[in-house]
């Protein structure tokens, strides 16, 4: 269930400790009674999309936190002041922030949990008490969340230190760093739980590999982003301590009155600061392009390219370009001095680098090359399979044939095995893939156009992609057939011998909408089909790059049993229609029949012309074909029409002439259709008829 469950109160009661003190009545407010009983389940739509949204929420919140640290800057001679623009635009963004921050703990009151206790078998069930939710949550992650939701910062710049008597902008500045970096804590250990939530979910952070290497870029962008700032802070504390270790010399020393305020931007006007500015030694001491006495150590690049009185924009990409390239060298080209604040920075620095970019950089580029793992893949398997075929010394012309298949199996499915993936699908969803994808093209198919839906639905199931190159054998006459082939794309030529007959060759070519390998229908629609496949009738090789469907036997045998409709007259006229095998056996049969009449018409001329010669009688002509085509012998007329007719008797011998001739032929005739010729040779046998497939179930025709 991905939406959110709203739940009667009727029902709700039941699951709470205790009963609920305000009545339900018609007056409430309907988003009260929204709020009041809506329960969202923690894998929802809902709450999925909203972590989603959060997540983006935390890391621009991460992102604000450390611009307050560029708020100091040197505003003019040995004197820090505090930008009070950027201080307003920060805050006004890090307020928006902060509301989500206090959504999101109202949302976690009322999302539901998986009970303990029903964990042990499959997914658990949901607690949808309101009142044991919030109960659960208070105990748990409540202070962290409300530690994160505090506006800290904003509390601190504009209520705690304007309200201070000692309004000086050092003191400012290490307040405000300090509650940043307490309240920054809990906010970073947020990202960890809610980025387990989403995996928990949604299987993954990012749907796309770039996605995700743009994601583990912005986290290590970040790590960076927070280091410069914390250097630019560090590097305007090492500038101002510099100035009071130099004013308490000259205060000890006598030598000028020098007191913090005149530290601050704000003291610009004064005489008193006027006239110490004349007398004083601090600029020149606390220079780090002099020869200052002071080590300013790794922070002397702040001051040396005037990165402390820049503007905003400037500063800011300066110190992000700082801490990308020590973060990524680990902090190995720093000059540090032997102050421990600077040194324990580095540490922290060459550590952090060294974690965030094995784990970092690391997930991204593997997010990077999961994107050509699988055309890495195919380099490996094509060098393996050269490697192989040098080794087997196989032909060239072989090789080529080889090298032809691997291209066009890698252009048609980009290295992906489908079966695969369909494999640990549900059965209903692989159905409506397989239909989806198989079932626009299966229907070209004129055979299977006689077929219902739920026949095409069982066959799409079954089906499975068959790629051939040219020049490939897919059947060798009289070699067993495992599958049957349904052409999508491409040409095929089917063609046959008769099983080595001399002198017989019929050849045909197959295109989209044909199919081969139709022995295997016949042998799957036996009552009782043998073990042994049958063998083909036909040669089938492909004339270009072919594209097909595949049935193999078993799942052919398996439609056949359990879809009697597949037994029935329109697709016995359609099989025998479309069948090259019968195609090929109706053409020979008619052509015998042809070539048989043309025989016996020839042996009836030859003895009409034959007749002529003996029958022609001048002045009387007499045809005895007639008679010969319609078996009347002429021995067996009577004698005494012989007698009583004088011509007949005059031609006497002329006529029992002809008889025996008519007699010889067809003796002669018989015992060449019955004797069999002397040499095994000459055996021409007749193109045997193909075996009928058993449509003869006692359903209705569809």
């Amino acid at each position: 269930m991905n939406t959110a469950i709203l739940t009667p109160a009727s029902k709700l009661r039941n699951f709470r400790l205790r009963p609920s003190s305000i009545p339900i009545t018609s007056d409430l407010n309907p988003y009260h009674i929204l709020w009041r009983y809506q329960v969202l389940e923690p894998d929802g739509e809902i709450v999925t999309y909203w972590n989603h949204v959060f997540l983006v929420t935390s890391l621009i919140s991460l992102f604000l936190d450390p611009l307050y640290f560029y708020l100091p800057s040197v505003g003019g001679p040995a004197c820090i002041t505090n930008d009070t623009t950027l201080g307003i635009y920060v805050t006004f963004f890090r307020t928006v922030s902060d509301l989500f921050y206090l959504l999101h703990m109202l949302m976690k009151f009322r999302t539901a949990f998986v009970a303990p206790s029903s964990r042990g078998l499959g997914r658990g069930e949901l607690v949808m008490d309101p009142h044991t939710i919030a109960m659960r949550y208070l105990k748990s992650n409540f202070i962290i969340d409300l530690a994160a939701t505090l506006p800290l910062p904003q509390i601190v710049i504009w209520l705690v230190i304007p309200a201070t008597k000692k309004d000086r902008a050092d003191q400012a500045n290490n307040t405000l760093a300090l509650f940043v970096l307490i309240q920054y804590v809990p906010r970073l250990f947020l990202i960890f739980p809610l980025n387990r939530r989403i995996v928990k979910n949604t299987g993954v952070v990012a749907k796309t590999a770039w996605a995700g290497a743009a994601y583990n870029l912005l986290l290590y962008m970040l790590a960076s982003h927070v280091l410069g700032a914390s250097w630019y802070l560090l590097s305007m504390g090492r500038q101002h301590a510099c100035w009071k270790a130099e004013c308490a010399k000259e205060t000890a020393a006598g030598i000028s009155f020098c007191l913090p305020s005149f530290l601050d931007c704000k003291s610009l006007e004064l005489e008193d600061r006027q006239y110490w500015m004349n007398a004083t030694r601090v600029v020149s001491n606390c220079d780090a392009r002099g020869d200052s006495q002071f080590k300013f150590g790794m922070f002397a690049d702040a001051f040396t390219n005037d990165v402390a009185s820049s503007k905003f924009v400037e500063k800011y990409l300066y110190c992000l370009w700082w801490g990308l390239k020590n973060l990524s060298s680990y902090a190995q080209n720093l000059n540090t001095s032997i102050y421990i604040g600077e040194t324990t920075f580095c540490i922290v620095i060459s550590i952090g680098g060294l974690i965030l970019f094995s784990q970092l950089i690391g997930n991204m580029q593997t997010y990077l090359q999961s994107m050509t793992v699988r055309l890495e893949e195919w380099r490996v398997r094509r060098r393996d399979t050269e490697e192989w075929m040098r080794h087997r010394q196989l032909p060239p012309d072989l090789q080529e044939r080889v090298h032809r298949f691997m291209q066009y199996k890698w252009l048609a499915t980009r290295g992906v095995h489908e079966e695969s993936i369909l494999k640990w699908l549900p059965q209903d969803q692989r159905r409506e893939i397989q239909r989806h994808l198989c079932l626009g093209l299966v229907r070209r198919v004129p055979f299977f156009a006689q077929m219902d839906d739920q026949l095409l639905d069982a066959i799409c199931e079954r089906l499975t992609s068959s790629l051939s190159t040219e020049g490939t054998y897919i059947f060798r006459e009289d070699d067993p057939v495992n599958e049957m082939l349904f052409i999508i794309r491409g040409q095929l030529e089917s063609s046959t011998t008769n099983g080595g007959r001399s002198g017989f060759f019929n050849s045909t070519t197959l295109r989209p909408g044909d199919f081969c390998g139709e022995e295997l229908l016949t042998w799957a629609l036996m009552p009782s089909p043998s073990i042994n496949l049958p063998s083909s009738t036909r040669t089938v090789r492909s004339l270009c790059e072919v594209e097909a469907f595949a049935l193999t036997a078993e799942d052919l045998k398996f439609v056949a049993s359990q879809f009697k409709r597949l037994h029935n007259k329109k697709l016995q006229h359609a099989f025998r229609y479309y069948s090259q095998q019968w195609r090929t056996w109706g053409t020979c049969y008619l052509q015998d029949s042809w070539r048989r009449y043309q025989k016996r018409k020839l042996a009836k001329e030859l003895a009409r012309q034959e007749s002529y010669n003996y029958m022609l009688i001048p002045g009387q002509e007499y045809n005895l074909c007639d008679e010969l085509a319609d078996g009347i012998s002429a021995s067996g007329r009577d004698e005494n029409s012989l007698t009583d007719n004088p011509n007949n008797f005059q031609h006497l011998g002329t006529t029992m002439l002809a008889s025996k001739f008519a007699k010889n032929t067809r003796g002669v005739a018989h015992n060449v259709r019955v004797a069999k010729p002397a040499a095994p040779t000459l055996d021409m046998p007749l193109l045997v008829k193909p075996d009928e497939p058993d449509f003869s179930v006692g359903f209705e025709d569809v």
